[in-house]
Formats: structure tokens, C-alpha cells, sequence
């Protein structure tokens, strides 16, 4: 067990609630909880899972800080795997802050962002993907990406990225043991197996590997600019999608000059939807700023709305526009049908983006936003990829890794495929088990163990 000095944090957000959670953890947590702890009648003796009410008690001052509950966990069934405290007060900062200053006068120090579950970790109660999953879960934007996090959590990823490790572990050591004693009678597997149970494990490690854009996008949010000239309808497609007035809407052409951003949640994909001024030429410098600011934000989405005015037909501008949008993933939105009378048509649409896909809308009455969401979510999951039923990858070190795990079988299947050595397809072998084992923590440095819990808060 990875036991070292005993840590102590505010582990709930900073702020005025009714209840505020202190939680230390190491060794010399039950006694800090004696020194500090008075019970409200008589004395009890300690039991694992179990809440005690009584008062945090100053031991010099001989005064009350504050009325609380107090729960005991005992190595090894706790979060971490050593003995821990946590103290239930009052959600106020002053009394928490006092309460956790005592607990690092009587023998703890302040933990260190990410320390609680890095040291689940350590201990061997987690691996290093479910570690990071207790981050997503805490992050989660939709109820998409909390149950992608959660089935993390749970060990869905680690298992089945062990399951591929299995068959490259034994693959390996038949290959070495060839190469370590080729004069022995060891049981040769045969070329055509060899490549059977590589193209098996590259099989598997691909398969997860080709959910990484629907991953990324629910845990992240898909990247999501509205572009269009001035007064298509933009700031009511952005009103329109987060339910509210967030963006002032007016006749008057140039209303939007700076950028407007928003999480949207659209069937359980977060959406970073940005509002941006209206593109065409203009006099006006702070006007001109934001459309030289819109152009640059389109150029980094994923995803772009071209709003379009079918009042007044296809113009210069959205000519112009779609120059700028060339190389995006772009849905073409067809604005202000409810008042049209269909002055852009489906070939106007074919010879702006050479193709006649477009969806017609109506932001004032919601004609067609339903079929907007669709589309989204075609885009997103490729129209066959549903959270429900498959592995989702979505971390972006699990996703450089299994590039390199996938590499290194494909190099391996191609030194078989030339005749190369036995003993350059081990190294490749062992290359890939190294990048699937940095997932789950089993390769890996304390440099990057640093780098992935400094993202955690403080207290988790």
C-alpha cells in the first residue's frame, strides 16, 4: 500500500451552502479526529462507515468551532485505501477555513490537487483511466458525457483494454522465448497464427480507436460558430438553441459586433455554440474587427451554421462566406421561411455548395430546429454510433496512445509480411503493449502522473 504523510482539503466548492465537506486521509488521520472531535454524549468508539455527531473542538482554545457530523472510513475500504475523516460543517468559507486550519496545526499538511484520487490509484484501488474518468464525471456537460465517464469509472475501458494487452502479453513471450532458446523445442504457434492473434489485437485496439471523434466531442463539446452575413438571423438561432435572450436582436444591420459564446446541450452532445458579427464590407473599425474575429473563429470549428436570408435570395456576401468555409463540416441553414416565398431554391443551394443539402428553418416559429438537431447528431455518431451500446473513447492521451498501439501492430504485421526477424515483430509487440499499459497506469512515469492529477481540484 502507498501510504505517505497524512493530507487534508476542503473537498466541496468555496461558497455559501448549508453543508461544507473537510476530508483528510493517511495515517494519522484517526487521531486527528480524536484530538479534535468531541462527541455530543458520551464517548463512542470508532466504527468504519459511520457518521458521529458532535463539535470540532479547539483542543488549546477549549473553544467550539463548529456543530458537525464526522465520518470514519478504515484502510482499506475507503476512497484511498488508508484511513480517512471527513467532517460535515457548515457551508460557510470562515468555518471550514478555521476547521481545516486546525486539521493541518494537529498533524496534516494541505493536499495537493488530485492527491485523494491519485493515491486511489497508488494504492491500487483504481487504475490511471478510471482515475481520470473521476475528473470527466466532475466536468461533464450533458448526460451524454457523464455517462461516458461512468462506465469509465466503472472499468469498461480498463477491461477491455486488458483483454487486447492478454493476447499481445502471451504473444510476446512466445516470441521472445523463439528468440531466447531457438535451439530448445519450443511450441511454435506458426506464422499464419503469430499474424492471426496481432491482426486480432489490432482489430480490437482500431474498434476503439474509431470512436475518438464522437468521444471527444461529448467530453469536450463540439466547437460550433454561426456565420452569415448581417440580419439573417444569427443571434436568434443562438437564442433559439439556448432558450433564452442572450443575444440582443434588432433590425438595425452590425448589431453583433464581438463574439457571444454558449454551451448548449443538443440530445446529450454539448454544443460551444459563438454568436459572431455579421460578414460583409464595412467602414466601420470595431464592425470590421469583428468580422475579421468571426472568419477566425469559423476557421477553427468543427462545426459551422451558414445562416442564410431567403427573403432576399443568395448574395455576394454568402458567396464570399462560403469561399471562407470550403474545407469546413458545414450545415447549411435556409432562415425566415415562415415569411419567404422561397427565393433561394434547392438549386441555387447546389450551385453555392455543390450540393443541394440545406435545411429550411424558421427561428421565429421553430420550423425545422428539430430537423437541425438530427443533423447534428448524424454528424456527431455518424448516423450508427450510439453511447449506449459501444465503448467510447474519448480522452486525448487514450487517443495518442492507441494511435502508437495501433502503429506498432501495423509495423508488426508488416515485418511478418516481409520476412523481417522474429525479433524485430517482439520489439514492435512489446511497443504496443507499453502504450496500451501508459492507459490504465501500468507503464508509466511520475512526471506524468503529476501532469494528469495537477489538472484535478484540490480535495478530490
Amino acid at each position: 500500500m502507498y501510504e505517505k504523510d497524512t493530507i487534508a482539503a476542503i473537498a466541496t466548492a468555496i461558497g455559501e451552502s448549508s453543508i461544507g465537506i473537510i476530508r483528510i486521509s493517511g495515517p494519522e488521520s484517526i487521531r486527528i479526529a480524536d484530538d479534535i472531535f468531541r462527541f455530543a454524549g458520551k464517548r463512542k468508539k470508532w466504527s468504519s462507515f459511520r457518521l458521529y455527531y458532535g463539535f470540532i473542538n479547539h483542543p488549546e482554545e477549549k473553544a467550539i468551532l463548529d456543530e458537525v457530523l464526522l465520518g470514519i472510513m478504515f484502510a482499506p475500504k475507503s476512497y484511498t485505501r488508508e484511513n480517512m475523516v471527513e467532517i460535515h460543517t457548515h457551508g460557510g468559507y470562515v468555518s471550514m477555513r478555521r476547521i481545516l486550519q486546525l486539521v493541518l496545526d494537529t498533524g496534516a499538511r494541505l493536499a495537493e490537487p488530485g492527491e485523494f484520487t491519485k493515491r486511489a490509484f497508488l494504492n491500487g484501488r483504481i487504475d490511471l483511466s478510471q482515475a481520470e474518468a473521476v475528473a470527466d464525471i466532475i466536468r461533464a456537460k450533458t448526460d451524454a458525457s457523464l455517462d461516458l465517464a461512468l462506465r469509465q469509472l466503472e472499468g469498461e475501458l480498463s477491461e477491455r483494454l486488458h483483454e487486447i494487452m492478454s493476447v499481445l502479453v502471451e504473444l510476446a513471450a512466445f516470441l521472445e522465448a523463439a528468440i531466447d532458446f531457438p535451439e530448445d523445442d519450443v511450441e511454435e504457434l506458426g506464422l499464419a497464427e503469430v499474424k492471426r492473434r496481432i491482426t486480432k489485437a489490432h482489430g480490437m485496439a482500431q474498434h476503439l480507436l474509431d470512436s475518438a471523434h464522437s468521444g471527444r466531442i461529448l467530453r469536450d463539446g463540439l466547437k460550433t460558430v454561426i456565420l452569415g452575413k448581417p440580419n439573417v438571423g444569427k443571434s436568434s438561432l443562438l437564442n433559439a438553441m439556448v432558450k433564452q435572450n442572450r443575444a440582443i436582436v434588432t433590425a438595425i444591420p452590425g448589431t453583433t459586433r464581438d463574439i457571444i459564446e454558449e454551451t448548449v446541450n443538443v440530445r446529450g452532445i454539448p454544443l460551444q455554440v459563438v454568436d459572431t458579427a455579421g460578414i460583409r464590407d464595412t467602414e466601420d473599425l470595431v464592425e470590421q474587427l469583428g468580422v475579421e474575429k468571426a472568419i477566425e473563429y469559423a476557421n477553427k470549428a468543427d462545426l459551422v451554421l451558414f445562416v442564410l436570408d431567403d427573403t432576399e435570395g443568395i448574395s455576394q456576401s454568402d458567396r464570399r462566406i462560403m469561399e471562407i468555409l470550403s474545407e469546413r463540416k458545414t450545415i447549411v441553414l435556409v432562415n425566415k421561411t415562415d415569411v419567404s416565398k422561397n427565393r433561394i431554391t434547392e438549386e441555387d443551394i447546389t450551385e453555392l455548395m455543390g450540393k443541394s443539402a440545406a435545411i429550411r428553418i424558421s427561428v421565429k416559429d421553430g420550423t425545422g430546429m428539430e430537423t437541425l438537431e438530427d443533423e447534428i447528431c448524424n454528424m456527431v455518431y455518424s448516423g450508427t454510433l450510439q453511447t449506449s451500446e459501444s465503448l467510447i473513447i474519448a480522452n486525448a492521451r487514450h487517443i495518442q496512445l492507441l494511435k502508437k498501439a495501433t502503429e506498432s501492430l501495423q509495423e508488426a504485421l508488416g515485418s511478418l509480411e516481409n520476412h523481417i526477424p522474429v525479433d524485430m515483430v517482439s520489439i514492435d509487440v512489446r511497443n504496443a503493449i507499453q502504450s496500451l499499459g501508459e492507459i490504465v497506469g501500468s507503464h508509466v512515469s511520475e512526471d506524468l502522473l503529476n501532469m494528469i492529477f495537477s489538472q484535478f481540484c484540490i480535495g478530490k
